[in-house]
């Protein structure tokens, strides 16, 4: 791991985005709370969570942090024309007041929150796809603020 030791203490914040392709007759079992595994976006905002926690246990060199504050957004989408797919897109941020920041925590919540999905759903569409992981933007630390997007 990086020694940041010597690192001063700031205020971090990381937000990722991510998003999930469907069948449009699966964004509707969704919000309809027709999947037989539960509360789908219920499922996956508290794994999402979890994983966030979670990242220094799964990234071998992330080092393990106090967050602070972790929230997940969920958008769906219905398909747009009828041959494009149903997308819920996935909104994860973190913050903490630490040496380092908290990208890898992001990603890893809006990526489980995305497996999660797809796991609760597959029983009923296969062609899921997890698509666009990316990091959003980020504040704090030496590189100061930086927005993708």
């Amino acid at each position: 791991m990086v020694d940041v030791g010597q690192k001063a203490d700031t205020q971090r914040e990381a937000v990722a985005r991510g998003r999930v392709l469907m069948k449009p007759e699966t964004l509707a079992l969704i919000q309809e709370g027709g999947i037989k595994k539960g509360d789908v976006l219920a499922v996956a905002q508290v794994a999402g969570i979890m994983a966030a926690k979670s990242a220094h246990q799964l990234i071998p060199m992330c080092h393990p942090l106090m967050l602070t504050h972790v929230s997940l957004k969920f958008d769906p989408q219905p398909a747009t024309t009828p041959d494009a797919p149903a997308v819920i897109d996935i909104s994860a941020t973190v913050r903490t007041t630490g040496k380092t920041g908290v990208e890898m925590e992001a990603l890893t919540a809006v990526s489980v929150a995305g497996l999660t999905i797809y796991d609760m759903c597959k029983a009923v569409d296969r062609a899921m796809q997890i698509d666009a992981v990316r990091l959003a933007q980020k504040s704090g630390g030496k590189s100061g603020d930086i927005v993708l997007e």
